[in-house]
């Protein structure tokens, strides 16, 4: 199966279930509105409406981005979310219908009370879920700085200690544009860091949003004296890879693509392809075996890997790498989501320790799909290495 086959069946599936989901609440809200009623009508249009928004803009994006697109996009990444917790609540509801029904928890009411019963629901819940938007977009537009401090039982030269700043999936496009991006430059640049590392999903799927925008420009900004060193993620491997990589590196930021960088003859700095390379890309990835032995890696030197995705935890444990920094989680992004991303992954959040690898998985600092953030923060990552001295090891 080629990789069109893949993509044009993974989206299908998708879009599917998105329109399963609408639908589901779409069947339960709508008796809540008389039968041929003005606010019937009414609400099956903008329930359609929102619910067909987000993909009619990204393909009217494909064709010539206008505020009109934008607008559709912007309007379509705050339904997803709002879907979510709409689904929640139905579910909760049909719940408690279901308990009703066999144990008569409920009082029994009249067709006007239950009739007035369903509009309170129905507009207790619509505003409950706007505030939890308000709240969520309000919460992801304020990073938070996480600082990090290990220590690493290694002689590295000269170099007794390493700054680095990390992010990861920005996803700068449509939704995230230069206004965010500049705080985050700044926030970056305020660390003072030795270097930067971002960990994947800089971009979003569509570069045409970031060139019109001229993020390049605000990406140049950055400023590490020992470099600016970025991996490829799975969303820029759906929106054209070479293109998402040529683009960086136009703008000041060097892109590791299975290879590695040697930091003042002191640190390894592995960037692995991600996951998805062979999905959406012309070739799989390199195993990190391979990596270490293609580039003759001097294991006596610190070592760390670059892995967007935190799926191959085990290669770097088993090959004693120093430090993994991964993202692509965004720790479940919105509450409940992060109990399935606990469940999928082995560390899908935070810093481990697994016998000499410290594992590091950042929430992110951007967002996909829904502009909120929900039970977590964006964050970037202050990360000081400390080494040992020649002393130390003796």
């Amino acid at each position: 199966m080629n990789k069109y086959m893949q993509f044009l069946i993974f989206f299908s599936i998708v879009i599917v279930g998105f329109f399963l989901a609408n639908y589901y609440i779409f069947s339960r809200s709508i008796a809540v509105f008389e039968p041929g009623s003005l606010l019937r009508k009414l609400f099956v249009f903008t329930f359609w409406t929102l619910a067909a928004s987000y993909f009619v803009g990204r393909v009217l994006e494909r064709i010539q981005i206008s505020f009109f697109s934008d607008s559709l996009v912007w309007i379509g990444s705050f339904w997803m979310g709002a879907l979510l917790y709409f689904i929640l609540i139905v579910l909760l509801l049909d719940v408690l219908k279901i308990t009703n029904y066999f144990f008569g928890i409920f009082p029994q009411l009249n067709t006007d009370n239950f009739q007035k019963a369903k509009t309170i629901t129905f507009i207790f819940s619509v505003l409950l879920v706007a505030g939890l938007l308000v709240f969520g977009f309000i919460n992801a537009r304020r990073p938070i700085i996480k600082s990090i401090t290990i220590d690493i039982s290694k002689y590295s030269n000269e170099l007794k200690e390493l700054n680095i700043a990390v992010v990861s999936d920005i996803h700068l496009g449509t939704i995230i544009g230069n206004g965010y991006l500049s705080r985050v430059v700044s926030e970056i640049n305020s660390l003072k860091p030795d270097i930067i590392l971002i960990a994947g999903d800089l971009l979003d799927e569509d570069l045409e949003p970031v060139i019109r925008q001229n993020l390049g420009e605000t990406l140049r900004m950055l400023y590490a004296p020992k470099g600016v060193f970025a991996i490829m993620g799975n969303h820029e491997y759906i929106g054209g890879v070479e293109a998402a990589s040529k683009y960086l590196s136009e703008h000041g930021i060097v892109v590791l693509k299975d290879s590695v960088v040697l930091i003042d003859n002191s640190i390894y700095i592995i960037g692995r392809d991600d996951k998805e390379s062979a999905r959406f890309g012309s070739s799989s990835r390199k195993s990190l075996q391979a990596l270490y032995d293609d580039f003759e890696i001097d294991e006596s030197l610190s070592v760390i890997v670059l892995d967007h995705q935190p799926v191959d935890i085990n290669s770097a444990v088993l090959l004693n790498a120093d430090v993994q920094f991964s993202g692509h989680t965004h720790k479940g992004q919105i509450w409940p989501i992060n109990y399935l991303v606990n469940a999928i992954f082995k560390v899908g959040y935070g810093h481990q320790e697994i016998n000499k690898t410290n594992v590091i998985v950042t929430s992110g600092i951007g967002t996909w799909g829904p502009p909120i953030r929900i039970g977590n923060s964006p964050e970037i990552l202050s990360v000081k290495l400390r080494f040992n001295s020649l002393d130390e090891l003796k």
